[in-house]
């Protein structure tokens, strides 16, 4: 009991998880608002517990309850559909726009009144079965939306404004509109307007949202929003806004102008302000005034009252200014005086003199004077001079004049004209000609400057100032530039003209340049090569060749009418003028040409013992060098090797002869004359050629005397060979019972019948049986070895038998070496007469016929 009680736990623990699982998940508005005539959006999302399941049936009640009698729901079935197959699916005034996987979205057309209450959707999926809840409120009329505002809305800040009504659906399109004051709000805001989207599940509604600025005239103003379907507007909602801002005030002044000891009184009126203003204050010119009442009184006014006046108040949101009024109090010009801007003057540049004098109205005529001369033309307060110079310099005033009379003069005015150092110049101090490597001063100087001269500049600074406007060069370079100078105060500097200082310097830059060819030189071209430089100072040169440091000759260039590998060296010019010389970098001349003077050499030497190692080399002249080699022998034959050098280990007899070599570049090809190793015997080997060829001598002679008893034992067989009987070409052979003997060299063959088991083992005999006791025409000298035989019927014909060499047909074993080539079948004709007796050495065969 104890081991199954946790197996026990884990089931239950299962099986109460999958009881809780088996809930169905439906997502949907809680209420669905709309109006009489319009239609009812239902958006609806469900989950079922059960795995791979799909929705089969859907049924939608009006006012349901369950009876528990059936176990089952009642109540007014709006949409009623057991086999879901494809969407949209209508009945009566319900189109189902859902499917069996997870949509379970409704739509009711033509709502009603009596729709209002509570809706069971009812859903089946093979036997698990769920009823949701949802609500419907229905009303009359149209609805009025909701507009959302901020808590507060100030004055020239962005604000939103939401419109909302809770109603959506396809079939009866609804937007909304925004008035202000009735007139349409489009083109000066921001509205967007928002739909909840079909597949929403959460509300259904229809938005819009007005975003824009108001003013503070907008404060009290009425916003509507209106509800429409096509053209005709279906409910409205109103919101008055309440603009915060700051106090707006005007002000306002009895008279603008008034004369010196005059009165006049400024008024400062509120137009808005919400919250309300707590203070009032007034401001002139920028400066605080004393009052805070509306109304500002001024008496006795003098000319410092003049200026400009605002009021300002003062709320919770901060303080509110009117807009500036200008007070004017006139009276004549005042005593006058001169102001110059950007005093004192620069030469050159343009300048302004103000005559200043106080006069209201403004002083409408100006008299200027110049050191106590009327300025004519003049009649401005300004007085500009575009271009000043050293004549504009002196005293200045002004008088002024208005409608009330002419001003007096103050005090004068003085005009300083400043410029720059005028005639700078730049002074050689050394004596000419300058040559390079001299120490050379220079000083600068000028004519007039105002203020005075601070400081001093050069162009290019090759130096060291010794003292004010001295430049001391130590060592002057050949190729200095033009110097000068500049001298400078507070309004600039002025720079002198340039100065050269003409240095005498040796020849620059002395090269060698090929003129030609303009590639690679080749032996046999026509080359020129030249001196080049880059100056000298004075310009009257002498210009000398050298090759390898040796001289060659004079002038500008050198040429080479057909130039050859010996003119390859190191070549350099000089040029000289009165001040030096200057030699050039050496410059390689490098003269391109095929091989030449190819020779063979062979070391150790031409003479080597057989055996060891001989090398030949190839050497000779190339420019490129040789990239490739070929090898001759005495037969002009190519050697596989193709090398610079040829190595021939372990040499033998054969390699003695003549060897030539071809080097190759990729100008052409030249070849060496031949040069002949020599190759001798070695001790050894002389001994055994000695050995061989007496051996050689001896065997010639031991032939030749074999050679002699052959022939004369072949006379022998000739002639005891006799006629046979028959010539009917029967045949038959003899085979030797012996050993196989190596064969000597190959003998005339005999004629026979060609056995094919037998091969080369098996010679031929041709076995003849003379006609008639007559002997045949060419059996003479066989007849006439065997002599008369006592009885013809008992006549023994002999057949020779002679071995092919290569084979071994006998069978007797030779008594003399010979007869080895010969052997010798008797056949004795059977018939009457005495039988010769059997020897032991021959082996006979029976022929029957």
């Amino acid at each position: 009991m104890h081991v199954h009680c946790p197996w026990l736990l884990l089931i239950l623990g299962h099986v109460a998880l999958v009881g809780s699982s088996q809930k169905w998940t439906v997502e949907h508005p809680q209420t669905l608002f709309a109006w009489e005539g319009a239609c009812v959006w239902i958006p609806c999302k469900y989950k079922i517990p059960a795995w791979n399941s799909h929705l089969d049936g859907v049924l939608l009640y009006h006012n349901y309850n369950f009876d528990n009698h059936t176990k089952d729901f009642k109540g007014n079935v709006l949409y009623n559909n057991t086999k879901i197959e494809s969407s949209p699916s209508e009945q009566g005034r319900v189109t189902f726009w859902g499917n069996r996987e997870n949509n379970c979205s409704l739509e009711i057309h033509q709502i009603q009144v009596t729709d209002n209450g509570k809706l069971g959707l009812r859903m089946i999926s093979g036997g698990d079965k769920w009823m949701e809840e949802l609500h419907l409120n229905i009303s009359k009329t149209p609805f009025p939306p909701y507009i959302r505002m901020p808590p507060e809305i100030h004055a020239s800040q962005s604000v939103t404004l939401t419109c909302r009504l809770n109603f959506a659906c396809s079939r009866y399109h609804i937007y909304l509109k925004w008035f202000l004051e009735e007139h349409e709000i489009t083109s000066i805001t921001s509205i967007t307007s928002i739909t909840s989207a079909p597949d929403s599940t959460q509300n259904v509604y229809t938005e819009s949202e007005l975003t824009f600025q108001p003013e503070w005239k907008d404060h009290g103003k009425t916003v509507t929003c209106q509800v429409w379907n096509s053209t005709k507007m279906l409910s409205e909602s109103r919101v008055v806004l309440d603009v915060k801002h700051i106090p707006k005030l005007k002000i306002k002044v009895t008279s603008k102008e008034v004369m010196k000891g005059g009165s006049v009184n400024v008024t400062c009126q509120v137009i808005s302000s919400n919250p309300d203003y707590r203070t009032v204050s007034w401001v002139k010119d920028g400066q605080p005034l004393k009052g805070q009442n509306l109304t500002l009184p001024l008496q006795s006014v003098t000319k410092d009252m003049s200026g400009k006046y605002r009021c300002q108040a003062l709320n919770d949101l901060g303080l509110g200014q009117s807009e500036e009024v200008a007070l004017t109090v006139l009276f004549a010009p005042e005593s006058s005086r001169v102001h110059i801007y950007s005093s004192p003057a620069e030469e050159g540049k343009s300048i302004e003199l103000i005559c200043e004098s106080l006069a209201s109205p403004k002083a409408t005529n100006y008299t200027w004077y110049h050191n106590g001369r009327p300025v004519l033309g003049e009649t401005q307060e300004k007085l500009r001079i575009p271009k000043v110079s050293l004549r504009h310099a002196g005293k200045y005033s002004c008088k002024a004049q208005n409608r009330l009379g002419l001003g007096k003069i103050k005090e004068e005015t003085e005009l300083d004209v400043q410029y720059a150092p005028k005639e700078v110049t730049t002074v050689i101090q050394n004596p000419t000609p300058i040559r390079e490597g001299d120490s050379v001063t220079l000083a600068c100087s000028y004519n007039s400057s105002n203020p005075a001269v601070t400081s001093y500049l050069w162009s290019p600074r090759s130096g060291d100032e010794t003292a004010r406007g001295v430049l001391r060069i130590q060592k002057v370079a050949w190729d200095s530039s033009p110097i000068s100078c500049a001298a400078c105060n507070n309004h600039g500097c002025s720079w002198g003209a340039p100065v050269s200082l003409n240095v005498h310097y040796a020849p620059r830059a002395v090269t060698v340049l090929k003129v030609s060819p303009s590639s690679e030189i080749h032996a046999g071209q026509h080359v020129i090569l030249q001196c080049s430089f880059s100056g000298s100072h004075p310009p009257e040169v002498r210009i000398v060749w050298r090759k390898n440091g040796s001289l060659v000759q004079e002038g500008k260039e050198l040429s080479f009418s057909s130039i050859s590998p010996e003119d390859s060296g190191k070549y350099n010019c000089m040029v000289n003028n009165s001040i030096g010389e200057t030699p050039s970098k050496a410059w390689d001349l490098q003269v391109l040409y095929a091989p030449r003077r190819l020779r063979v050499s062979i070391s150790p030497g031409n003479s080597v013992m057989e055996g060891k190692k001989a090398i030949l080399s190839c050497e000779g002249d190339a420019n490129p060098p040789v990239s490739q080699y070929v090898w001759l022998d005495s037969s002009d034959r190519d050697l596989p090797f193709f090398s610079q050098k040829l190595s021939l280990e372990p040499l033998r007899v054969q390699h003695t002869g003549s060897y030539r070599c071809q080097g190759i570049n990729k100008l052409g090809m030249g070849e060496s004359p031949p040069s002949t190793l020599t190759v001798y015997y070695s001790p050894e080997s002389i001994g055994k050629r000695a050995a061989l060829g007496l051996g050689f001598c001896l065997a010639v002679c031991i032939l030749a005397i074999w050679g002699m008893k052959l022939q004369k034992k072949w006379k022998q067989n000739q002639s005891q060979q006799g006629l046979q009987e028959n010539s009917s070409g029967q045949s038959f052979f003899v085979r030797n019972k012996k050993t196989r003997r190596t064969p000597l060299s190959e003998g005339p063959q005999s004629q026979g019948c060609y056995n094919p088991a037998m091969d080369d083992s098996v010679s031929y005999a041709i076995l003849r049986f003379p006609e008639t006791d007559t002997p045949r025409v060419g059996d003479a000298e066989t007849s006439g070895a065997q002599g008369p035989s006592p009885n013809k019927d008992d006549t023994v014909t002999y057949s020779v038998l002679q071995k092919r060499h290569v084979s071994d047909y006998e069978n007797v074993t030779p008594s003399h070496p010979e007869d080895d080539g010969i052997h010798y079948s008797e056949l004795v004709q059977f018939g009457a007469g005495k039988r010769p007796q059997a020897k032991e050495d021959v082996e006979y065969v029976t022929l029957k016929h």
